[in-house]
């Protein structure tokens, strides 16, 4: 592991026995015992994250707003409202398929925040200074900072009782997908769980700090395994696995992150009108787990592929995401390729869970 990048929890994780797996060239955590467990816990109670290997980057410049009109396929003035408030976005190449996907704060008008992901870090950021050299605007990014997110519907209690006080007190009065700053470190109530909870963005330190506090107060360490387990049950989509550049946002479920029905310009705007693929949920019918790049069978033809796949815990069945040619209604059933035989799934509207 000595030639993986490390967190400023690494040595936090090794003295938790934690397993330690290489992720886009990060030494992380999968589990820290029962990844089950792990997952329950942030279902039932709280549950916390490293996942400082996120990228982190600082926007500022009298066109910041502009800037990220043009570079996101959403629209960024839905943030005037007020500052603080957080989106959900894409931003496409000049096809229209995903660079990757990311959440923006506002923190003002010539300041934003933009968390990317860890593995399109070099992708990312070339592609961001490349365009907002048109535009009054500087790329700030932040690799010294760290990321814990506290997730479960008994985080924000969590927090309340044993974050720092300022960051505490905060946490009580922040809304959903909201963030805000106290001094130089960063709270937002956002996360990839599907639960209610809070993303610390902070300096080493402070993290290092939170962390031994929460560990101390019980609070369960999570993986990465765990993370993806219960990302999925919430529908929600992983860059490389349901996103990518070769497929637009449209045709990876995520069409509720394109605003286009206006006269802003963004880039691959033009590509966005006409979907080759569509995403679809899975819930598999027979024993069985389903799997990424697993083919789909519908009326004997081969229509398209697994995306991302897993067990449940929560639903104690394997669920799925899968990209296909055809445009299918809730209910119907589908074939499922698993090694040498086909197993029964039925189409289904994600999120997976709660279950509906």
């Amino acid at each position: 592991m000595s030639t993986l990048k490390h967190t400023p929890l690494f040595s936090e994780h090794e003295s938790l026995n934690a397993r330690i797996v290489d992720f886009g060239g990060w030494a992380l955590p999968v589990n820290y015992g029962s990844q089950v467990d792990e997952h329950k816990a942030v279902r039932n109670a709280c549950g916390m994250f490293d996942v400082s290997h996120m990228t982190v980057s600082d926007l500022v410049g009298e066109q910041t707003e502009q800037f990220l009109s043009y570079l996101l396929a959403n629209d960024i003035t839905k943030l005037q409202t007020h500052d603080g408030k957080a989106l959900y976005s894409c931003m496409l190449n000049d096809n229209g398929g995903v660079i990757d996907d990311l959440i923006v704060y506002r923190i003002n008008q010539k300041h934003f925040r933009l968390v990317t992901n860890a593995g399109t870090r070099d992708k990312d950021i070339a592609w961001i200074v490349k365009h907002a050299k048109n535009f009054d605007v500087e790329v700030k990014e932040r690799p010294e900072l760290a990321l814990i997110a506290i997730q479960g519907p008994e985080a924000l209690a969590v927090c309340q009782q044993h974050l720092p006080s300022e960051l505490a007190q905060l946490t009580g009065t922040l809304k959903r997908f909201h963030g805000a700053f106290i001094g130089q470190e960063f709270i937002g109530r956002t996360g990839y769980t599907g639960e209610d909870g809070v993303e610390l963005i902070v300096s080493a330190d402070l993290a290092v700090e939170v962390w031994r506090t929460l560990i101390a107060a019980n609070v369960q360490p999570c993986g990465l395994g765990a993370r993806d387990t219960l990302r999925l049950e919430a529908g929600m989509s992983l860059y490389g696995n349901d996103l990518d550049e070769q497929h637009t946002p449209i045709e990876s479920g995520i069409a509720w992150t394109v605003a286009n029905k206006d006269e802003r310009e963004f880039i691959g705007k033009e590509h966005l009108n006409t979907p080759l693929a569509w995403m679809h949920g899975l819930i598999l019918l027979d024993k069985g787990v389903i799997r990424g790049h697993q083919n789909i069978i519908f009326n004997g033809e081969q229509i398209g592929e697994v995306c991302s796949g897993t067990f449940s815990p929560s639903l104690e069945k394997s669920i799925g995401l899968a990209r296909l040619n055809q445009k299918l209604k809730i209910n119907d059933e589908v074939e499922v390729a698993v090694r040498k035989k086909t197993l029964r799934a039925r189409i289904v509207q994600p999120p997976f869970y709660p279950a509906k």
